[in-house]
């Protein structure tokens, strides 16, 4: 897994990249530190990171990290007053009725375990979203986080019966297939029908925050990935 990560901004304090999909950011159990964005950047600039927050493996877009522990505490304490703005592109199942709206659940997170808190014991959670788009059997969402908990966007939209189109651990883990969303298509005898998107439909688009060098509050963009573009391609051509 050796790719070249695309670098959206850099300076003497952070570098702010353009996530990939199906790359951890940190090692794992299983996982070592080179098949990590983390560590693919090490190898690729020749120097430390620092991390300052994470996505998910499958989660594409806008993500920082800090070059030396100066920035990284700065960046730390606006991470951990959520002083940072991040707004995601989600694509979520079914058709959702409101044009925009606050998902205001408590998430209680032990160990592995992540679900809405039903005990008084989970953190503050806050999400704002907006709707784009709605297809037949889906919807196109911006959201916007005001917390950053551990899968608060999967679990918020999941406790509104709409989870990610795509999410193996808290929705369907079927990938998008064009057969599944234009009518009358038919494959032929003995040939695999390869999917628009198989993965989380998550994307972190962008990132706003104040730079720990100059203080000058700087917002950093990612455009939605190929298969992402694809997917809402077809569904606007057969999916309305």
């Amino acid at each position: 897994m050796n790719q070249e990560i695309r670098i959206i901004y850099q300076d003497e304090d952070i570098i702010v990249v353009n996530k990939p999909a199906g790359t951890l950011v940190i090692p794992d159990q299983h996982t070592c530190e080179s098949n990590t964005l983390v560590g693919m950047l090490k190898s690729q600039l020749k120097q430390k990171m620092w991390v300052i927050h994470r996505i998910d493996r499958d989660t594409t877009g806008v993500l920082m990290f800090a070059k030396n522990s100066q920035s990284h505490r700065d960046l730390s304490v606006q991470f951990g007053n959520s002083k940072v703005h991040k707004e995601y592109i989600a694509l979520v199942s079914g058709v959702v009725k409101e044009d925009e709206g606050t998902i205001n659940k408590p998430i209680f997170i032990s160990g592995r375990k992540v679900c809405i808190d039903k005990r008084g014991t989970g953190k503050k959670s806050i999400t704002n979203f907006k709707t784009l788009e709605r297809f037949k059997s889906y919807t196109l969402v911006q959201v916007q986080l005001l917390t950053g908990r551990r899968h608060q966007i999967r679990v918020h939209f999941l406790s509104l019966e709409h989870p990610l189109a795509i999410d193996g651990e808290y929705g369907v883990s079927e990938p998008i297939i064009l057969s599944k969303i234009k009518r009358n298509y038919k494959i032929k005898k003995g040939e695999f029908e390869e999917p628009l998107i198989s993965r989380l439909t998550l994307h972190a688009a962008s990132l706003t925050l104040i730079l720990p060098g100059s203080g000058q509050e700087k917002t950093f963009e990612a455009p939605l990935p190929k298969d992402f573009e694809v997917t809402l391609k077809q569904l606007r051509k057969y999916g309305k």
